[in-house]
């Protein structure tokens, strides 16, 4: 008798499972202005709220469509920031890491790793914290390497304060930004490799303001006792 009562709730509980799925949606979810406000992908959610606060990841690559697989150590995180009118995730970005195995081939045996950690503001006060990683060819002596770190840090400051959030991004993520350290410190000691392994922006970059909705896109103005305009207004790029 309770096999035959168990076998009769079984298709009620499925049923629930499938209406449960069926009721969900999914959400694509679309880069800053920084990055063109190309696609990152997709996400699904019973609610629109509950995508808010997820993150993505997408390595540069992928994000540009170039194909170059010399930056696909370079990953670049983002977070949902809300649901636009027409049902997409605007999300901005958050930070980038370096992948763990581009990493470690840096730092190989016989070879000095610098680590440091810093927080940089930008020219428009957007807060961005640093790791950078610096490989020397020998083993450094320490006041060697403390006086590369202090000088490291004036470097990426510097950089930060003469640059915008949109700028110091841009140029972090292509690598500039490793190219400026190099041939900073190159006159204390040439090292091998610089890299800014991972980041994390603590405020909002000026780029990232969401593309444009259709429905908020105003029609010109006509003059005074001129027939009505028959063309919108050009939508300006982010």
């Amino acid at each position: 008798m309770a096999e035959k009562e168990t076998q009769a709730k079984k298709p009620a509980l499925t049923r629930s499972v499938k209406d449960k799925w069926r009721s969900k949606r999914w959400y694509p979810v679309r880069a800053p202005g920084l990055f063109q406000h190309v696609e990152l992908g997709e996400t699904v959610a019973t609610e629109p709220d509950q995508v808010i606060g997820r993150t993505l990841e997408a390595t540069l690559p992928e994000l540009s469509g170039s194909g170059d697989a010399g930056k696909a150590h370079v990953k670049l995180r983002f977070r949902v920031e809300r649901i636009s009118g027409d049902g997409i995730a605007e999300a901005r970005f958050i930070g980038h890491d370096l992948t763990s195995d581009y990493v470690r081939r840096l730092a190989r045996r016989k070879r000095s790793k610098i680590d440091l950690s810093l927080t940089v503001t930008t020219k428009d006060g957007v807060q961005v914290v640093l790791k950078p990683v610096a490989v020397g060819e020998q083993r450094l002596q320490t006041r060697l390497r403390a006086e590369l770190r202090h000088k490291m840090v004036q470097i990426l400051t510097e950089e930060a304060q003469l640059r915008t959030s949109p700028e110091f991004v841009r140029e972090m993520i292509q690598g500039d930004l490793s190219k400026v350290l190099a041939h900073g410190v190159k006159t204390l000691y040439p090292l091998k490799k610089i890299e800014i392994r991972r980041s994390e922006v603590l405020g909002t970059i000026s780029d990232e303001v969401a593309a444009p909705e259709p429905s908020a896109v105003s029609e010109p103005t006509p003059p005074p006792e001129a027939a009505p305009a028959t063309g919108g207004g050009a939508v300006p790029s982010a």
